[in-house]
């Protein structure tokens, strides 16, 4: 049972949906990713051109940055907005461990 004061529970609903799109975002650039992926495997199977297979995987190696950069976003809001970081299953990162994940995409 919950027991948090009203005031957060109604910036937590207005927050949700915001986390939920940003989710639903990142979901379908993955998904996206994913097909662009097998894209170039099929393309390396096939034999095509150095270019074009290097092309497209700088897509989807930009497209896969993207995604961690936006998980990481995601990270950053629960941190600085106590309210966002009071949902259940929100995991708190310290400002080291986000500097550390966000470096790690560069």
């Amino acid at each position: 049972m919950r027991t948090e004061k009203v005031d957060v529970v109604d910036v937590e609903k207005d927050q949700q949906p915001q986390c939920d799109a940003a989710v639903a975002g990142t979901l379908t650039r993955l998904r996206r990713v994913h097909g662009q992926l097998g894209g170039v495997i099929g393309m390396i199977e096939e034999g095509r051109g150095c270019k074009d297979v290097v092309t497209q995987l700088a897509a989807v190696s930009k497209a896969l940055d993207r995604a961690g950069f936006t998980i990481i976003a995601t990270g950053l809001r629960e941190c600085i907005d106590p309210a966002a970081a009071g949902r259940e299953g929100a995991q708190k990162l310290t400002i080291d461990e986000l500097e550390k994940l966000f470096l790690s995409l560069a």
